[in-house]
């Protein structure tokens, strides 16, 4: 079974909009978790445009399922500017904090609108390398947001990642745009069998939707899916548990 991990980023986005406490965050992991979801996924940057420290901290005492926490490892702390938001306490402080199930690093800045590339481990493996031996030490699994790169995937394993996370949106818009689709899952195709030869687990995000979910769910080994977007965007017309129960149904082939 893949596993689906519901990212709530655009929630706390709506929320942040305006001066209030709604849409709960809390509340709608709990829907979609009692809609059959399979983890939680947040991304808590450290402008805290949409999910902020204290949402990470609500959370985590609440789920019952996967919790997943992404963001830049070398992220430090920063000073709220926002009144009656805390400070980020910084990346990997917060996940010594919580101790999320699975900690997916990603090498997103600020200036990024949303995460745009994975790590170039042949540039940055020493780097990561202590900062997922502290993970493992902590018990959290490890992810790491790659592109679909064969040759990587050794790298990710030997410096000690449990799996990777394949950024998928050159896949959606390959789908999107009915160009070069089977060129393009051939190369997640690949990745995928070189993670696993490697040892690690797969997992995927980006763009996934239940328009091309039902071709990406055939990819060799995939774990689980993050997925908060598309989702969000269908829930708004559909409504949040029937969108995670379509969701569901996408992954499972039904």
């Amino acid at each position: 079974m893949i596993a689906l991990s519901v990212n709530l980023n655009k929630i706390a986005l709506i929320r942040n909009s305006r001066d209030t406490v709604i849409p709960s965050v809390t509340e709608h992991a709990q829907m979609c978790i009692d809609a059959g979801a399979n983890g939680i996924t947040v991304h808590p940057r450290p402008d805290q445009r949409h999910i902020r420290a204290d949402d990470c901290r609500d959370l985590a005492p609440m789920l019952n399922v996967e919790f997943n926490i992404e963001g830049n490892p070398f992220a430090g702390p920063r000073a709220s500017d926002r009144k009656g938001v805390s400070d980020y306490p910084g990346f990997m402080e917060l996940v010594r904090e919580l101790r999320p199930t699975q900690c997916t690093l990603v090498p997103d800045g600020d200036t990024q609108l949303t995460s745009d590339h994975g790590f170039d481990l042949h540039r940055q493996a020493e780097e990561l390398r202590p900062i997922l031996a502290e993970l493992r030490d902590l018990g959290i699994r490890s992810s790491l947001f790659m592109d679909p790169v064969p040759e990587q995937m050794s790298l990710a394993a030997e410096i000690g990642a449990d799996r990777i996370e394949l950024y998928t949106e050159s896949f959606a818009v390959a789908v999107a745009s009915d160009h070069e689709i089977a060129q393009t899952y051939q190369r997640f195709k690949d990745t995928a069998e070189a993670a696993i030869q490697a040892g690690l687990g797969v997992n995927a995000g980006h763009d996934l939707n239940l328009h091309n979910l039902p071709y990406f769910r055939e990819l060799p080994g995939l774990m689980e899916v993050s997925i908060g977007h598309a989702l969000t965007i269908d829930a708004l017309r559909m409504g949040m548990p029937a969108a995670v129960a379509a969701y569901l149904a996408a992954l499972a082939g039904r």
